[in-house]
């Protein structure tokens, strides 16, 4: 990795912890045995007991799949603007102010270079520390970039969604990142590259109806909720009950939307495998 890669990679190291709680111990929201901190951490932030799937930020997630000193960070000086000049409860310029030092990044994504298990590839990660892990106009150009250059390259590509969905504060520009990643990705389809796309806790709204369902092979980590609309929302809409999971992995496994799900201390292993099956 260059000294430049270096300083843009410590850059997008968290100030915090926002996914989950601070303490020596926490409760798994799942089966509610208390866990040691650093027995959940050396897990993979996987219950040891039930094996319940805690949600994680984009640093993490480049640790735990990218061989060691392997993550070379690109596209990491795009900043979110605010030609819409949105208000709610504060101004979204504030909004983002806020974001960024609490997370110590620009956005909520990173893209790069790395080597899962040896194998090169271009890598995108939505980053639910910051703001949920939204679509706005950066995360999408980002992916549309990194998506861009693996083909360009001829490399394996890799995105990790994470995701709330579309950036309201960005409204109709937001929505226009769906349609540019995947007009990115029939280009690369095209060009016979290969998609990877692992689906994690929460990937839905906006990022789920655009690239994320667009992998040539979807794998789900365990458990994840996946969906456009919450079930809130459907229900009311079709005013009939829903199965139970309905948008669990496993739900959506079974009905063929996701083709396997994968717990995350397999995940490279999975992901090595399918690059070596398509290029072999």
């Amino acid at each position: 990795m260059t000294r430049t890669a270096a300083r843009t990679w410590a850059e997008l190291k968290p100030a915090t912890k926002a996914i989950i709680p601070e303490g020596l111990w926490l409760r798994c929201p799942r089966c509610a045995q208390m866990i040691y901190r650093r027995q959940m951490e050396a897990n993979l932030h996987v219950c040891p007991e039930c094996a319940w799937h805690f949600r994680i930020g984009a640093p993490e997630r480049v640790r735990q799949l990218v061989d060691p000193d392997a993550f070379e960070p690109m596209f990491a000086d795009l900043r979110p603007g605010d030609p819409l000049k949105f208000n709610d409860l504060k101004a979204y310029p504030d909004r983002i102010d806020a974001e960024q030092k609490k997370t110590g990044r620009y956005e909520g994504v990173i893209a790069g270079r790395g080597f899962i298990k040896g194998r090169e590839a271009l890598i995108g990660c939505l980053d639910l520390e910051f703001m949920m892990g939204s679509m706005g106009s950066v995360v999408g150009e980002t992916l549309t970039r990194v998506i861009e250059r693996a083909t360009d390259e001829k490399l394996p590509l890799v995105i990790v969604s994470a995701s709330g969905g579309a950036r309201m504060q960005e409204s109709s520009l937001s929505l226009m990142q769906m349609a540019k990643t995947s007009a990115a990705l029939a280009r690369h389809d095209d060009a016979g590259g290969l998609f990877i796309s692992v689906l994690t806790d929460p990937t839905t709204g906006g990022v789920t109806a655009s690239f994320a369902m667009l992998g040539d092979f979807i794998i789900a980590e365990p458990g994840a909720l996946i969906g456009f609309a919450g079930p809130r929302v459907i229900r009311q809409t079709i005013r009939q009950d829903l199965p139970d999971g309905f948008q669990r992995a496993e739900f959506l496994r079974d009905a063929g939307f996701v083709d396997r799900v994968t717990p995350r201390s397999e995940l490279r292993d999975e992901i090595a495998r399918l690059i070596d099956y398509t290029q072999s």
